[in-house]
């Protein structure tokens, strides 16, 4: 009798060991609302970008921040990382669903390859040539008298049968309007043409004329020799600079590092001009990891940007805090990195 209250009370013992772990386990695995954005790979431009009759140099890299769902013991132990961070779904997609959120950053995508083809080949002095195709529709505001008419994708391409040649000239139209004119767009949906009619409202966040809508730019490039860009599942606009230099490279046939490895961040226009992107504490980390010997990172001249908040501030002290080798070179166009690495790789 009592051997067999001895095996009874182990059994019990182990039982409750074993469901105090079960439940434990579950409650680690339990979902939040967070996604934490951390350190992510430098991967070589050269990988993405494909020029007719010619071989792509893998020595300028991107770099990316890597973005997960958190469940809750993922989300305790990022505290544990220092350049981890907590952001609601919210704060990081801005309040859209995951599929049009990785919709978004392929809309961004697209448009930083074909700005990045276009300068890279005007630099070069190849032949360029780039097409606005219109403005996406990202988001409709709540005050929008196209809220319900006009959907996440269309492609505006006309406002009261008035055709424009950029972004620029469409909001400057809409600019000049007086707040409750009638408005009629013209949208590409599903490859037809459909028209939606509405008031000039004050656009939230600007005041100015407009119809209420967030949008990014459309366009199409084509080059002499024919060069594109393939990324796969990389989204977002980030990688415009260092996708522009690996084009120059095919373009003109240089090696631009003579073998060292350069990495960068920052959008492109157009223009040439770089712009500011979120993250740059993470990629100088994962730039840092694979071996970068410099890291470009965008600047502000315009004073529109606290010099300690401008991308260049923030990877200066994340390089120092690592206590990297790794130089880090500011830039506010296409023209500031390839001067750089003109300069020191000869």
């Amino acid at each position: 009798m009592k051997i067999k209250n001895k095996f009874a009370k182990r059994a019990k013992k182990l039982f409750l060991g074993a469901a105090a772990i079960v439940a434990l386990l579950v409650v680690a695995l339990l979902p939040t609302k967070y996604v934490i954005e951390a350190p992510g790979a430098a991967l070589p431009v050269g990988d993405y970008i494909k020029t007719s009759g010619v071989k792509s140099r893998k020595n300028l890299y991107l770099v990316t921040v890597s973005e997960r769902r958190a469940v809750l013991a993922d989300y305790l132990w990022s505290f544990t990382q220092p350049y981890e961070e907590r952001l609601t779904w919210d704060e990081a997609t801005g309040g859209t669903s995951s599929d049009q959120y990785e919709q978004l950053q392929e809309w961004y995508m697209q448009t930083s390859q074909q700005n990045a083809i276009y300068y890279a080949a005007k630099a070069a002095h190849k032949q360029a040539k780039l097409k606005y195709q219109g403005v996406y529709v990202m988001e409709v505001q709540k005050r929008s008298s196209f809220k319900g008419k006009l959907l996440m994708g269309d492609t505006i391409v006309a406002a009261n049968g008035h055709k424009f040649q950029s972004t620029k000239g469409f909001m400057s139209y809409l600019q000049k309007q007086r707040i409750g004119d009638k408005v009629t767009i013209t949208v590409l949906r599903s490859g037809q043409k459909k028209h939606f009619s509405g008031k000039i409202v004050k656009v939230k966040g600007t005041g100015k004329p407009g119809i209420g809508i967030s949008m990014v730019e459309r366009v199409k490039v084509e080059t002499s020799p024919k060069t594109t860009i393939e990324v796969g599942d990389i989204g977002g606009p980030s990688a415009g600079l260092m996708f522009s230099l690996g084009c120059y490279q095919n373009f003109t046939g240089k090696n631009l590092t003579k073998g060292h490895k350069v990495a960068g961040t920052g959008t492109i226009d157009a223009q040439g001009k770089v712009g500011i992107i979120g993250g740059v504490d993470k990629k100088v980390v994962a730039a840092d990891k694979e071996g970068a010997e410099v890291f470009f990172a965008p600047t502000d001249r315009t004073g529109g940007v606290k010099k300690s908040q401008t991308n260049y501030a923030v990877a200066k002290r994340t390089a120092k805090k690592l206590g990297t080798k790794m130089k880090i070179v500011p830039v506010a166009d296409f023209e500031d990195a390839l001067h750089y690495l003109e300069q020191h790789y000869k």
